[in-house]
Formats: structure tokens, C-alpha cells, sequence
């Protein structure tokens, strides 16, 4: 028993980082669930909303770009504890953004700048530290999983730390509405907020890069460093300087980041506007949302895992693991073209039907997520890893904040005609084709992996 144990440590790992991908949507989660609540009390327009959740994409965004250059500096075990203790601060403080938009708002009139009400402002100042701190855990995430599993299986690994983020999404919907019913909105951010520090002592404890690692057995050991010995100099990569000139100059970098900027608008979409879609359009809040909501990232989770067991696949009937990733993605395009296009004009049925279609097209979009993730690790060394993922991440953010802006603007428009299912019909359509135009234009700049060599991307 002490055997099998020791031999698949790695997963232990991987169960750390779902954990921490659990805690990090959860946080994130809360105020979308929330909105319908504040909306009503706040008297926020659909562009309020937009605005709030767009500055903390626009945050997260930013930041993330330097929380690659953060992680790969502070090495993994730092870098992510350093991160989860500024986003558990940024999501508890939520639950004081009137006295803090109370005090900016005189700050910013002082000053001689005005405009937006104290509720949003408040908002916007929790939703910006929440962003900073976020933004770390996905190059964190990655960069672990470079250092702990060999290629073929890093897809799958990163799909089952991924669909932390659907488990998230699931336990969100299931316990926010209840705190707020009988607490009060403020305690779900609290009590929620409060969990990433119990997680961080087992990260502390359980963590350490794999040549230091006390808990894995030399044939583990010898299994994750397998790949190539250019791929396995974890240590002394971390002595070079990754320039980020360089990555900018690179087709990889740039296939790699389009892709994010196109698709991951579409999750912030799923994740910020569903449970004010599903109030405003089939009148559902409160305990009425829990269980669509829970069907739908339950079905999330099992895409994500799929997704990286597809790729896996095709890798293991003898494609390049970039070349395997691809073609997996291909078919992954098809399901959101298809079912996106149905929502609304199924709609009238059951508003089980947009939930169902939605949960497959959400699905498809994880199962994409775990593989574009790993195509940075396909392509690029170890020591780059974290950066690349931290440039597409800013990348993702910039489309995802451009998406929240104009959703609430498109959907306050027409909102004002009275015609709010063309808006949604319009905002359904451009999610659809969204993963096509992304897998076109990587296909287009990277059509075969050329692996980027260390000495490519440094400064010696």
C-alpha cells in the first residue's frame, strides 16, 4: 500500500490544484449569484453590472501577465500561497463595499471625479484586489502540472484540476443563496471567502518541487522527468531570465493567447450573466436557480475531464502531443456551433432545454480550456511555462471584460425596445462561432509544434 501510494504522488499534487481551481471559482461565483439581490437593492442597470464584473476581468487580466512573470520568479509553492491570501482578502472585503465606496466616492469627488454610485464603486474596488490575486492560480496551476506529469498526461491532469472550476461552480449555487436567505449577502462572502486559508495549510505542507520532494519515489521521479532531458532542467531553468520580448515574437505565443482572447469571453459569459439570464428570463432566483445550475456545471466537470482524456487519446494512437491536442479541439468546436444556435429558439419549451444546451456548449468550452492550457506546455520550456500561460490568461481577460461591457450594453439596449430575446439571440450567436475562428487562426499560425528551445527565449 505504501507503494502504490508513494508511486502516484503527482495526483496528490493534482488534487491540491483542483482544490485550489475549486476555491478560486467559488470565490469568483458568489456575486453573480448574488446579483439578482444587489440588482434589486442597488437599483444597478444591466451596464452596472457590466461594468463591475468587467473591472475585475480587466484586473485579473492585467495581472495575471505578471502573475506569470511572478510564479516562475517566486517559484510555484510562493507564489500561489502569496496569491490565494491576496484573493481570499480581495472576496472577503466584498462584504464591506458600501463603506468602501462610501469613503472612495469622497475620495474620488475631492479629486474632482464622479459619476458612478457608491454601491458600484465599492464593488469595483473588491472585484479589482479579487481580480489581482485570481489572476496567479492558473500559471500557478500550470506551471505544477509542468513540473509534475510528463506530457501525454499532462492534458488529462490539467482537465482534472480544471473541472475545479465547474465543482465550484456547482457548490456556488448550493450554498450562496442559502447564507444570504438566512445570513444575509455579506456573510456568503465572508464564510466563502474564508476557505482558501484552510486550503492554503495543506499547499504549505504538502507542496515542493519534484527534485525536492520527499514523498516521491525515484521511479515516480525518473517517470515525470522522462519527456526530454531539455524539458527536465526544472532547477536550473529557474536561473535564466525569460524574456518576454522574446515570447512576444514567437507564432506560438500569439496562437496560444488569440485563442484566449476569443474564447474565454465565452466562459465569463456562462459564469457572470447565466443566473441573471435564467431570472430574467424564466423569473428564477433564490433556491429556484440551485438546481439548473447544478445540472449544468456538473455537466461542465465531466467536459473538462473528457476533454483531456480525448486529447490523451489521439496522443496515445501515435499523434505529436500538440498534433493530438489539435484535432481533439476540432471536434470540441463542433458541440457550442451546434447547440448555442438552439437556445433561444428552444427556449419557449422548458427553460430546461437553454440549460441543458448551454451545460453542453459550457462543456465543451472545459474540455477546450484543458487543451489550449497544455499547448503551452507542449511548445514551450518549463521555465516559460508559467509567463505564456500568464500572457494568454491577460489576453483571455481583455476578451472576457469586452464581453461583459457589451453584453450589459446590448442587453440594456434592448432591454429599452423591448425586444430582449434578440439580444440574447445575438449574444448566444457570437459565442457559437467563437471556438472555430480561434482553432482557424491557431491552426493557421501553428499548423505542426516546432518545440522552443530555453536558449530561444532568455536572456544570456
Amino acid at each position: 500500500m505504501e507503494s502504490n501510494r508513494v508511486k502516484n504522488y503527482r495526483w496528490v499534487i493534482c488534487s491540491l490544484l483542483f482544490f485550489g481551481t475549486t476555491i478560486n471559482y467559488l470565490d469568483r461565483q458568489v456575486l453573480s449569484l448574488l446579483h439578482p439581490i444587489l440588482e434589486e437593492q442597488f437599483q444597478w442597470s444591466n451596464s452596472d453590472y457590466g461594468i463591475i464584473t468587467a473591472i475585475f476581468q480587466l484586473s485579473y487580466a492585467f495581472f495575471m501577465l505578471l502573475a506569470g512573470r511572478f510564479v516562475d520568479k517566486m517559484g510555484t509553492k510562493k507564489g500561489y500561497a502569496i496569491a490565494l491570501v491576496i484573493w481570499s482578502v480581495g472576496a472577503i472585503i466584498h462584504a464591506f463595499a458600501i463603506p468602501m465606496g462610501e469613503v472612495s466616492v469622497q475620495i474620488l469627488g475631492v479629486l474632482g471625479f464622479s459619476g458612478l454610485s457608491i454601491s458600484v464603486t465599492g464593488f469595483i474596488i473588491a472585484r479589482l484586489i479579487l481580480g489581482v490575486g485570481e489572476s496567479a492560480n492558473f500559471p500557478a496551476a500550470i506551471k505544477a502540472t509542468a513540473e509534475y506529469f510528463p506530457k501525454k498526461e499532462r492534458a488529462l491532469a490539467t482537465g482534472i484540476f480544471n473541472s475545479g472550476s465547474n465543482v465550484g461552480a456547482i457548490l456556488a449555487p448550493l450554498t450562496v443563496p442559502w447564507l444570504a436567505y438566512y445570513y444575509g449577502w455579506q456573510s456568503a462572502f465572508i464564510i466563502i471567502g474564508s476557505l482558501g486559508f484552510f486550503w492554503l495549510i495543506l499547499w504549505l505542507i504538502f507542496y515542493d518541487t519534484p527534485v525536492k520532494q520527499k514523498r516521491l519515489s525515484p521511479e515516480e521521479l525518473n517517470y515525470i522527468l522522462s519527456d526530454s532531458t531539455s524539458d527536465i532542467k526544472t532547477e536550473e531553468e529557474k536561473e535564466y531570465k525569460v524574456s518576454w520580448l522574446k515570447l512576444l515574437t514567437f507564432k506560438q505565443t500569439w496562437s496560444y493567447s488569440l485563442a484566449k482572447f476569443l474564447t474565454d469571453g465565452v466562459w465569463w459569459f456562462f459564469l457572470f450573466w447565466l443566473p441573471s439570464y435564467l431570472n430574467k428570463k424564466f423569473h428564477l432566483s433564490g433556491s429556484d436557480i440551485i438546481l439548473p445550475l447544478s445540472v449544468l456545471y456538473t455537466m461542465t466537470m465531466i467536459g473538462s475531464i473528457c476533454g483531456g482524456w480525448l486529447s490523451m487519446y489521439f496522443i496515445n494512437k501515435g499523434f505529436a502531443p500538440y498534433d493530438g491536442r489539435m484535432k481533439a479541439m476540432f471536434y470540441i468546436t463542433l458541440v457550442p456551433l451546434i447547440v448555442l444556435f438552439l437556445v433561444q429558439p428552444l427556449s419557449g419549451i422548458s427553460y430546461w432545454v437553454p440549460v441543458i444546451l448551454i451545460g453542453l456548449a459550457a462543456s465543451a468550452h472545459q474540455a477546450w480550456s484543458a487543451n489550449v492550457y497544455t499547448t503551452a506546455s507542449d511548445i514551450f520550456p518549463k521555465a516559460a511555462t508559467a509567463s505564456i500561460t500568464g500572457i494568454g490568461g491577460m489576453a483571455g481577460g481583455m476578451g472576457g471584460a469586452l464581453v461583459s461591457f457589451f453584453v450589459g450594453k446590448v442587453f440594456d439596449y434592448y432591454h429599452r425596445i423591448e425586444d430582449p430575446n434578440l439580444g440574447y439571440t445575438l449574444v448566444f450567436s457570437a459565442c457559437a462561432v467563437a471556438y472555430l475562428v480561434a482553432w482557424i487562426i491557431m491552426k493557421l499560425l501553428v499548423p505542426k509544434a516546432k518545440i522552443i528551445r530555453i536558449e530561444e527565449i532568455t536572456n544570456l
